[in-house]
C-alpha cells in the first residue's frame, strides 16, 4: 500500500524576559535552587491576581510577525483545566478561540528543495513546573511555573520527518536572531510534540490523486534534540505502516512517548480532545488589545531574518548556498564575516596595488577576496575555535586583523602553509598579521633569481626523475616541487615554482 505521512508539529518557545507570565517573579529559575524564584501567583495561592508581563506580549508579537503570521486585533486569555501535580492552580493560563496570532509560513530547504510550511497559530501561555520522578516519589519544583511560553502549532502539511527536523533548526535560529529565547533543546528552552499519521495514495489513470481526508494522529512526547525528532518520526512511519498493512491502522487518536534507550515510541495514553480541558475564558486578565501603529512599531524593530541574510550573502557576496547557511546559523559568525569582507576591501584599496575606483577595484577583485574570507573563516578559523572550545565572541582576532591575513594571503605575500602558521600565532596572541610574517620570517620568496635557482638545482640533482618525467610521468612535478619548497625552507608559491619546472623540463 502507497502511504504518505501528514505531520504538524506543536512547540513550545520559553521567552526570555526577566520575569515571569504573570509575575514578578525571575525567570531564571532553572539556575536557582528548587522552588525558590516562586510567589503566591505562581504557586496557584487562592485570592491572588495575575499581571500580565509586557516584554513577553511583545516578544511572542516579534515571533509571529517573524513568521509572517497575522495578529489578531483582539486575542482573549483562557484557562486550560486539568490535574497534574505540576499545575499548583489546577488549572493553565493559555489562549484558545483567540489566540495572538494565526495563519502564518516558514520556508526551509532540504536537500536543496525549498519547503513552505504553514502555521496555524501562535499562542501565548505560562509554563508548568517540573516533575523529577523516581521509584519512590515524585518532587516538584516551581521555579518554571509561569514562565513565559510560545506555543507555536504548525499544519498537518509536513511531508517528512527530515522537513520537520528542518523546521525546528530554522525555527531555533529565527528565535536567537529576534533575541526572544535562547531555544536550546537540550535545556528544554524549546519543546516539540509531534503528531503524525498515514494515509493511502490512491492512484487513477494519470498517477496518484491527490486526498485531504486526515486518520487519527499520534502525538510524540518527551523529544529533546532535532534528532531524535527526525528518528521519532521515521520509527513511528515504520510502525504506522506495519499496522496499515495489517488492516488495522490507528482507528484513535493516542500519545506516545520517545524512548531514547530503547529508540522507539511507547504507548502513554489516548489524547484528549480539547474539550476534556473544559476551557473558559480567563476572568482575571482583560483581553490583548492590539492597534494598527503598535503593529507596525514592533515590525519596525525586527532585524534582518536568517532567510534574508543568506539569500543576500549569495546574491551580494557571491558566497555558495551551503557557505551561506553556515555562515548565517550563528548571528556572531555572520557580523564578523561582514566586518572582515569590509575591512578587506578598505586594505586592498589602501595597499595601492590596483587602479581604478573603489567600484572598479572592488569589481575586480571582490569575489575573490570574499570566497578567502569565508573559506578560511568556515575551515581553519572554525578549527581553532572548536579545538579550544571557544566561540566568535571570545576570539583574538579582530575583523580588521583577519582581513589584513587574508589580503596577504590573497597578493601571495604568504603561502597557504605560512598562512596556516600566522593564523594560529594571531588566535593565541592576537597579533598583528605583518608583524607576525615578519618576526617569524615567514615572507614568501618572490625573488625569481632564487627561485629559478632552486628549480635548477632540483633538476641537476635529480637526474632519473627528470628522464622519468620527460619520458610522460607527469605526476613527478609534485615531487619536483617539494624538494623545491624544502630548498626554499617551505617560504614559495608552488604555482610559480610549477611553472618554473614546466619551462625548465619543456
Amino acid at each position: 500500500m502507497n502511504l504518505e505521512p501528514i505531520i504538524g508539529l506543536e512547540i513550545h518557545i520559553q521567552l526570555k524576559t526577566k520575569s515571569k507570565m504573570f509575575c514578578s517573579c525571575s525567570n531564571s529559575g532553572e539556575n536557582e535552587p528548587a522552588n525558590t524564584t516562586v510567589c503566591p501567583i505562581c504557586l496557584g495561592h487562592p485570592g491572588t491576581l495575575p499581571v500580565v508581563n509586557e516584554a513577553a506580549v511583545k516578544m511572542g508579537v516579534k515571533l509571529a510577525l517573524a513568521l509572517a503570521l497575522g495578529i489578531n486585533k483582539k486575542s482573549v486569555w483562557a484557562r486550560k483545566n486539568y490535574f497534574y501535580p505540576d499545575l499548583a492552580k489546577g488549572y493553565q493560563i493559555s489562549q484558545y478561540k483567540e489566540p495572538l496570532a494565526s495563519d502564518g509560513h516558514l520556508t526551509v530547504v532540504v536537500n536543496e528543495e525549498e519547503e513552505r510550511i504553514g502555521i496555524e497559530r501562535l499562542h501565548l501561555e505560562e509554563d508548568a513546573a517540573k516533575n523529577f520522578h523516581s521509584k519512590d516519589a515524585t518532587l516538584v519544583d516551581y521555579n518554571r511555573a509561569g514562565t513565559p511560553l510560545a506555543e507555536i502549532v504548525t499544519k498537518p502539511e509536513i511531508k517528512s520527518p527530515a522537513v520537520a527536523k528542518a523546521f525546528l533548526q530554522e525555527l531555533r535560529l529565527l528565535a536567537r536572531y529576534l533575541k526572544v529565547s535562547d531555544a536550546d533543546m537540550e535545556k528544554g528552552h524549546l519543546r516539540c510534540d509531534a503528531n503524525i499519521s498515514l494515509r493511502p495514495v490512491p492512484s487513477g489513470a494519470e498517477g496518484p490523486i491527490g486526498e485531504t481526508k486526515l486518520y487519527p494522529k499520534t502525538e510524540i512526547k518527551n523529544i529533546n534534540s532535532f534528532k531524535f525528532v527526525e528518528k521519532a518520526l521515521n520509527y513511528e512511519i515504520k510502525r504506522q505502516t506495519e499496522l496499515w498493512n495489517l488492516g488495522t491502522p490507528p482507528n484513535t487518536q493516542s500519545t506516545r512517548g520517545w524512548d531514547e534507550q530503547a529508540m522507539k515510541t511507547v504507548e502513554q495514553r489516548d489524547k484528549e480532545e480539547s474539550a476534556d480541558y473544559r476551557y473558559f475564558p480567563e476572568p482575571d486578565l482583560p483581553s490583548l488589545i492590539f492597534t494598527v501603529q503598535q503593529i507596525k512599531a514592533v515590525q519596525a524593530e525586527l532585524p534582518e531574518l536568517p532567510r534574508a541574510k543568506k539569500l543576500r550573502f549569495i546574491k551580494e557576496y557571491q558566497a555558495s548556498a551551503m557557505d551561506a547557511k553556515i555562515l548565517v546559523e550563528d548571528e556572531a559568525i555572520a557580523d564578523y564575516f561582514e566586518k572582515a569582507v569590509s575591512e578587506a576591501r578598505a586594505w586592498l584599496e589602501a595597499t595601492g596595488d590596483s587602479l581604478g575606483t573603489s567600484e572598479e577595484i572592488w569589481q575586480l577583485n571582490g569575489k575573490k577576496i570574499t570566497k578567502l574570507v569565508s573559506g578560511w573563516i568556515l575551515s581553519e578559523l572554525f578549527k581553532l575555535m572548536n579545538e579550544a572550545g571557544q566561540g566568535v565572541y571570545d576570539l583574538k582576532i579582530t575583523p580588521e586583523n583577519f582581513a589584513e591575513f587574508i589580503i596577504l594571503v590573497y597578493q601571495r605575500k604568504v603561502n597557504s602553509s605560512a598562512a596556516q602558521l600566522i593564523l594560529k600565532k594571531m588566535f593565541v596572541t592576537g597579533g598583528d598579521p605583518s608583524h607576525i610574517m615578519e618576526e617569524d620570517d615567514l615572507a614568501q620568496v618572490d625573488d625569481e633569481t632564487a627561485l629559478a635557482a632552486a628549480v635548477e638545482k632540483i633538476i641537476n640533482d635529480n637526474f632519473k626523475q627528470v628522464s622519468d618525467y620527460k619520458a610522460g610521468k607527469t605526476p613527478l612535478l609534485k615531487f619536483f616541487i617539494g624538494l623545491a619548497m624544502k630548498e626554499l625552507k617551505g617560504k614559495a608559491d608552488p604555482e610559480k615554482l610549477a611553472e618554473l619546472f614546466r619551462q625548465k623540463l619543456s
